[in-house]
């Protein structure tokens, strides 16, 4: 199998693709019968995905339209007019887009207007296949769950990894999201099984932050070659440092022209897909690689239920192997959870260590 999944023949994994678009579509986003479900891709996209998923919709009765468009320069743009008409009339919604338009005005307003979203970004045959296909769904959800209640009893949030990272934060009773989950509630924007996302006091968000995984956008990052850091003052961006991938991102920041809240920090999210075990270079999989810590910076919508905020843009990026220590509990020590609870569902999970 290939790592990062971009093997060229329809036919390679078609079965196992088959099963995860059928799973996306009937036991994630909860499709039914009569449904108007849109499926949006850029040029990017790999077009497997996309029409498997189509097919999987019409197939238990959904009526699908797949809408195919250039390639944005940059994620959160507002897509062309017919696009944004489309999925404000959408039931459900399903965007693999490279240069997803999640935060951007057509999102706020199709989920204004009651549609079920997941942002699949990037994803490929292999992508599909490794978190939907080949795991236990319902088990990560409850594994979500289990972390969702875990660090929502916590105040006091400490994250520190071998690159650098020693970030401390406090709750303060912030509610914490289990963002993958089934598409369950009309107007509300689920994604991929494997994650929590939450954001501690804005204000009390303070120390070193190294992404040393992955970081997108910009577009000419992905998989990092070599970390990027920065200082977290009062919850917002500060000196960013490093080498060759540091100045991009830097730059890309810069080039916003969002000084006031391009600079903030959105989201804490822990990932735990079982299918993911390495950095791909695909922002929705490496942000669940099992164990990892991500961060988003920029746009915050009110699902996180913290404050919230629009920016020029949003971006996440990957800690790999942390350590995570709640009111001085730890949960996770260099990239494995710790806490009972925790390890006893991923043993159920199968998961390598546990």
């Amino acid at each position: 199998m290939f790592s990062i999944g971009m093997e060229p023949r329809d036919e390679y994994m078609s079965y196992e693709l088959g099963k995860g678009a059928l799973a996306l579509a009937r036991d994630v986003m909860l499709v039914k019968p009569g449904e108007n479900v849109v499926i949006t891709a850029d040029s990017c996209t790999d077009r497997r995905v996309v029409e498997s998923a189509a097919t999987a919709v019409f197939a238990i009765g959904g009526k699908p339209t797949t809408i195919y468009y250039p390639t944005a320069p940059n994620s959160c743009m507002e897509p062309y007019a017919p696009i944004a008409a489309a999925v404000e009339k959408a039931d459900v919604w399903m965007e693999f887009a490279y240069s997803y338009v999640m935060h951007s005005p057509c999102f706020r307003a199709a989920l204004a207007a009651g549609c079920r979203y997941i942002c699949l970004t990037g994803m490929d045959a292999m992508m599909m296949v490794r978190t939907i296909s080949s795991i236990d769904y319902g088990l990560v959800i409850e594994l979500g769950e289990t972390l969702q209640r875990i660090v929502q009893n916590a105040d006091e949030v400490v994250v520190r990894n071998p690159s650098g990272t020693d970030l401390k934060g406090y709750n303060r009773g912030r509610r914490v999201r289990l963002s993958g989950k089934r598409a369950t509630e009309k107007g509300y924007p689920v994604m991929l099984a494997g994650q929590i996302s939450w954001n501690p006091i804005e204000e009390t968000i303070n120390g070193e932050l190294v992404f040393d995984g992955a970081l997108w956008p910009p577009l000419e990052l992905g998989g990092l070659s070599s970390p990027v850091a920065m200082t977290l003052k009062d919850g917002r961006v500060e000196n960013i440092r490093g080498g060759r991938d540091a100045e991009v991102f830097k730059r890309w920041l810069e080039g916003l022209n969002d000084p006031e809240n391009m600079y903030r920090l959105a989201h804490f999210s822990l990932g735990f897909n079982p299918g993911v075990t390495a950095i791909t270079g695909r922002i929705v999989e490496d942000e669940r690689v099992f164990g990892c810590v991500e961060f988003g910076i920029g746009s915050q919508g009110k699902s996180i239920m913290g404050k919230e905020w629009a920016a020029a843009g949003h971006t996440d990026g990957i800690v790999l192997s942390p350590t995570i220590v709640l009111d001085g509990k730890p949960l996770e020590e260099g990239g494995v959870y710790v806490h009972p609870e925790v390890r006893e569902i991923c043993k159920k999970l199968g998961v390598a260590g546990y």
